[in-house]
């Protein structure tokens, strides 16, 4: 019961942004790259952290009953479903946990105060302002998200039209991925199964033609090297954001064989799988529209991460 009434109860928490930003807002560097995009900026103090990419904000300047629930650009932190500004009360998913205390860590290292960026003010998640989010310490700003993705406490997720810290996360994504921190840790959460089977994912974001004219030319591959088979049910694959597709009862990976997971529909066959989705969800590299790349990923039931894919 309490579990349930504690998810009650933070959704509507979190439900509750209004339309508190500000029409206008001063103007700074995005980045401390030389040339670089300018940003809005807003301040404010926050309340409490809900989970790794969520911030409760009370922005400079509002009423002082006012907050909001800020989504932090950049980055997807695993789920968490119960959610408390008491830690003992949080129940999430394998890692979820640790980044809301990252983040928690990082915001009292500043005094609670934060600076809030964006290259539009209308870019939101939901009802959610989307915002790049960093604090003052030692007398230099600390991004948050810059900071998650570079200890491997979230993924680096791209969100169209808001561009300015792609570059820097992609770069921090890979650093961890190298370094086998945090989520690219493959047994941080539980050994097995198959741990030493060496299973690889390859991704292919680039249909032929129009991406949303051929869905099913965007796949996920997953490729058994070992000379065992590896059953995968209950494992599963995802793009950076939250979709998920989940393997059926009786997948198996056969022993230096592949299997696909086709985004879009069609029968499914031993070997390859059909998402279902309407439309394409891998975003391509496109350096002149701001389009850096993305990532695909494996889990396995515990929620290891067990192989990866960030391209390019």
């Amino acid at each position: 019961m309490f579990r349930r009434l504690a998810v009650l109860a933070a959704t509507a928490a979190l439900a509750v942004t209004g339309t508190a930003v500000p029409a206008r807002a001063a103007t700074t560097a995005c980045t401390a790259t030389a040339g670089g995009p300018r940003c809005q900026v807003w301040t404010g103090t926050v309340d409490w952290v809900p989970d790794g990419d969520t911030l409760r904000v009370h922005l400079d300047g509002g009423k002082a009953t006012s907050q909001i629930s800020v989504r932090v650009l950049g980055i997807q932190a695993m789920e968490q479903h119960v959610y408390s500004p008491k830690p003992e009360r949080r129940r999430g998913d394998c890692h979820a946990l640790a980044a809301t205390a990252r983040v928690e860590k990082l915001v009292k290292a500043g005094g609670n105060r934060v600076r809030l960026t964006s290259l539009k003010a209308a870019s939101v998640s939901g009802s959610r302002p989307l915002r790049s989010v960093a604090v003052k310490i030692g007398g230099k700003w600390t991004d948050i998200g810059q900071d998650l993705v570079r200890g491997g406490h979230a993924l680096w997720l791209p969100f169209p039209g808001e561009w300015a810290m792609d570059g820097i996360y992609h770069a921090a994504a890979k650093q961890a991925a190298a370094a086998g921190r945090g989520l690219y840790d493959t047994d941080a959460c539980k050994p097995g199964p198959a741990q030493n089977s060496g299973l690889t994912l390859t991704v292919n974001p680039d249909a032929e033609g129009d991406d949303a004219q051929n869905l099913n030319g965007e796949w996920f591959k997953i490729h058994n090297p070992s000379a065992a088979a590896v059953p995968v049910a209950g494992w599963w694959v995802r793009d950076s954001a939250l979709r998920r597709y989940t393997f059926p009862a009786g997948t198996v990976v056969a022993p230096g064989g592949d299997l696909y997971v086709h985004v879009g529909t069609g029968r499914d066959t031993a070997t390859r799988k059909y998402w279902g989705l309407t439309q394409p969800i891998l975003s391509n590299a496109d350096p002149a529209n701001h389009s850096v790349g993305d990532g695909g990923y494996l889990f396995d039931p515990h929620g290891d991460l067990r192989s990866w894919m960030i391209y390019p």
